[in-house]
């Protein structure tokens, strides 16, 4: 995991993710789903990209139920660009680098 991805708990969640005016990559995972396994190394390369205007974060869903039933996570993996804590897009599943930079650069150009 890059050391630009920080790894979140239901204590943190809010500091990091609530407040936050900038635009937020929240990652929701578990140990044993194999996609997010290989989303993983996606998002080290995204998390290096766009440096000093996105921050990546991940949410172990097993270990922080209580984020993913606030946040209605209802498969793995689950992506979502959020600002000042509020949902500005969902992404479902597996997908890939191109697509995550595509919507990334939506919300910073608009």
């Amino acid at each position: 995991m890059s050391s630009q991805i920080l790894n979140l708990s239901t204590d943190s969640f809010d500091q990091y993710v609530s407040k936050d005016s900038n635009i937020v990559l929240l990652d929701i995972w578990a140990e044993w789903c194999g996609p997010c396994k290989q989303l993983s190394p996606i998002l080290d390369e995204v998390a290096e990209l766009y440096l000093d205007e996105v921050k990546v974060y991940k949410v172990n869903a097993d270990q922080n139920q209580d984020i993913t039933e606030k946040l209605k996570v209802r498969g793995l993996p689950t992506l979502l660009v959020m600002v000042n804590g509020e949902e500005k897009e969902r992404i479902l599943g597996l997908t890939s680098k191109t697509r995550i930079c595509q919507v990334l650069d939506q919300h910073l150009e608009g």
